[in-house]
């Protein structure tokens, strides 16, 4: 592969990454899994204020992860490619077994400092 291309293809990758690499952005995504809704139905469900939420869909607008549709008055939001949300519940399992590992070192670390005693 053209060093050029690989580099362009890891820009990207790490440019997508920088943006689900926010809480908030992924608070928004979560709730957008389940079909597109307004900023401010997610400024509601969420708790956040809707400049919070305007400004986290414009990054994930840039990155191509969500798309927007007006429709009257109202913008509607949703995810662009169902796959985002593949990878957000793939990187979930993920985390979930690394905190167990995590939880498992600690119970053995307790247990040895309990016997030690």
């Amino acid at each position: 592969m053209d060093p050029q291309v690989r580099e362009d293809i890891y820009r990207l990758h790490a440019q997508i990454c920088k943006a689900l690499a926010d809480a908030k952005r992924l608070l928004i995504l979560n709730a957008l899994r389940e079909g597109e809704l307004t900023v401010g139905e997610l400024a509601s469900s969420l708790e956040l204020p809707q400049a919070t939420v305007s400004q986290h869909l414009a990054i994930l607008r840039q990155r191509n992860l969500v798309n927007s549709r007006r429709h009257g008055v109202n913008v509607f939001y949703q995810i662009a490619n169902k796959k985002v949300i593949r990878a957000f519940d793939l990187l979930r399992e993920v985390m979930a077994e690394q905190l167990a590992k995590e939880q498992e070192l600690h119970e053995a670390y307790r247990g040895a400092a309990a016997s030690s005693e």
